[in-house]
Order: C-alpha cells, then sequence, then structure tokens
C-alpha cells in the first residue's frame, strides 16, 4: 500500500510539467438551484474525434472513437446529494478512515490520521516547478471539511463534492444505480457535438467580450486568483453555461474522475485514475487544462480539494 499523501503528490507531479486557458458565460436561471439537481441527460452515441494534438503530449494521438449513447448527470454530484447518500448507508470515505498500523509500521499515529490534500496558496511568487508548495497534507480534511478541520459545508450544499476517492464515487454511483463514465464517454459528452473544438464551447478561451466561460482560475497561479468568473474556489452547480448536450461544468469546477486507469506514453501509472474536465485551480499561466481533451493522473487511495465526479447509466 502507498501512503495517501505521497501517492497523491507523485500523481501531482505527474501532472504538473503542463498549462489551462477558460472563457465563462453568462449564468443560467437555475444556477445552484433545484431546477438542474439529479437530471440525467441522453448522450447520443457515435463516432467522433478524441484528444488533441497541439496541447500536452497526453493528449495524443487523436483518434476515431465510438461510443453507444447513454445518459449523464447534467451536473457534478453535490454535497447534499453525497450527504443523502451517506445517511443511507453510513458510508466512510476514504480520507475519513485512518491508516492501518499494520499497512504502515513505520508511521506513528499522527501520520496515520485521517485527512486530505488541501489548495494552500502561498502570498508570495513561488518556483512552479514545486507542487508542494501549494499543497498540503491537512488531517481532518475530507468532503464535509473541505478547507481542512475548521470548515464546514455551511452554504456549499449545491457545490461539487470533493475529497472524493475513486471507490468512495464508485460506492455513490453503485448506490444511485449508476456508474463512473470511461474517458471516451466523458469527452464525447463533454464536447456536446463540437467535434475537434478546443473547449467545450468552442475554439476561443473567452467570450466576445473578453469573460471566462467556466470556473477556473484568473490571475497570478497560486498566489492570486482575481475571480474574473465570479467564484474563488468551486462554484454551485449550474452556474455557467450548458455545453451543446445540455451538460453543466464540463470545463472547471472540479476535476471528474472516470473510471479508467491512467495510461500515458510511458504505460499504465500504477494507482492513478483519469481525471477530465480541469477544476478552479487551472491557470492560463500554469496548467491550461479545462478543455474537453485535457486529462490527468489521480491517485487512487487519495482525495483532493478540487477533485470531485459526475455519473452515467444506460439510456
Amino acid at each position: 500500500m502507498v501512503h495517501p499523501f505521497r501517492a497523491a503528490i507523485a500523481l501531482i507531479a505527474l501532472a504538473s510539467a503542463t498549462a489551462c486557458a477558460p472563457e465563462a458565460p453568462s449564468p443560467p436561471t437555475a444556477c445552484g438551484g433545484a431546477a438542474a439537481i439529479g437530471a440525467m441527460i441522453a448522450i447520443p452515441g457515435g463516432r467522433f474525434t478524441m484528444g488533441a494534438d497541439d496541447f500536452y503530449p497526453e493528449e495524443r494521438p487523436l483518434r476515431d472513437v465510438v461510443v453507444e449513447g447513454f445518459t449523464m448527470q447534467a451536473h457534478e454530484v453535490t454535497n447534499a446529494q453525497f450527504a443523502a447518500f451517506v445517511a443511507a448507508t453510513g458510508y466512510v470515505t476514504v480520507a475519513e478512515r485512518a491508516l492501518d498500523a499494520r499497512d504502515f509500521p513505520t508511521l506513528n499515529a499522527a501520520q496515520r490520521a485521517p485527512g486530505s490534500l488541501v489548495f494552500a496558496p502561498r502570498d508570495d511568487f513561488v518556483d512552479l516547478n514545486d507542487f508542494t508548495q501549494w499543497w498540503a497534507w491537512r488531517p481532518g480534511a475530507d468532503w464535509r471539511h473541505p478547507a481542512g478541520p475548521d470548515s464546514s459545508l455551511a452554504g456549499l450544499e449545491n457545490h461539487p463534492v470533493v475529497h472524493v476517492a475513486f471507490e468512495d464515487a464508485m460506492a455513490y454511483a453503485r448506490w444511485a444505480g449508476a456508474t463512473l463514465p470511461s474517458e471516451a464517454q466523458w469527452e464525447r459528452a463533454a464536447r456536446g457535438g463540437l467535434n475537434g473544438a478546443d473547449y467545450v464551447w468552442g475554439d476561443r478561451a473567452r467570450d466576445a467580450q473578453g469573460r471566462p466561460r467556466a470556473n477556473h482560475w484568473q490571475g497570478v497561479f497560486p498566489v492570486r486568483d482575481a475571480a474574473e468568473d465570479g467564484y474563488a474556489g468551486s462554484a454551485p452547480i449550474g452556474c455557467f453555461e450548458r455545453n451543446g448536450f445540455g451538460l453543466y461544468d464540463m470545463a472547471g469546477n472540479v476535476w471528474e474522475l472516470t473510471r479508467d486507469d491512467y495510461v500515458d506514453a510511458r504505460g499504465p501509472q500504477p494507482g492513478a485514475k483519469v481525471g477530465r474536465g480541469g477544476s478552479f485551480l487551472c491557470s492560463d499561466t500554469y496548467c491550461g487544462r479545462y478543455r474537453p481533451a485535457a486529462r490527468i493522473p489521480i491517485a487512487s487511495d487519495s482525495g483532493m480539494q478540487h477533485v470531485g465526479f459526475r455519473v452515467i447509466a444506460s439510456p
């Protein structure tokens, strides 16, 4: 077994050698409200071009892929939805479980305490090659305490749930009679019928007025998020325009887990699943990954403050 902190940091490193560029639309009337919650959207089957050739190596090569039709949740799973699952099942997430001393005999009790990775921004310029300067392992951080043990979900009920590991997301999906999407299903859905476009809304990162079109980082990363999109951190579901298939936040907000193991040119990366869609931490000056072709490795055994999920089902 691998200590969650080391596993997650190692996988952040895989993604850190690359960048981001977004845009945001006008919020729909259902922003954070009940109208969109729980809706499942029909995604038509068909052939599309998967990947991108002119951004990051792990997105290559371009290839034609055929997927069958399925339905996908219109938005990321919310804190309120996940809370209902926990209330019904008593489920305890990976981030809420202490490490077993038998599996980690060299760690002391404090090092085995439950916790997760939290974004800990600096107030000065940092070396962008050293991601440990803005990520911190925080005992007591979990889905109920997204910013650390002293935080809560007050006012965040319709924000996407975070600090969920792969097994947590799959447990929720099984309870809901669903599953997680494959990479191909996720990208088919994210493109919304715009085959080959750089972004889920087209080929320009911002709208005609120069405004962001998704919840991502504006400003100097990781020092200051100018929040031109209206949010520093996650946003409630449904606050940005839907894509061509009617799905919200397929760009930015939080990374979304898929069920596929992470593979790149080096081969399979043990203990990692593929994350898609970018997050509120995607900066044009650093990460550039709130695009439909973008992908990163996410440690299977750890939670992070910018990782969530949405579910799919058969038609």
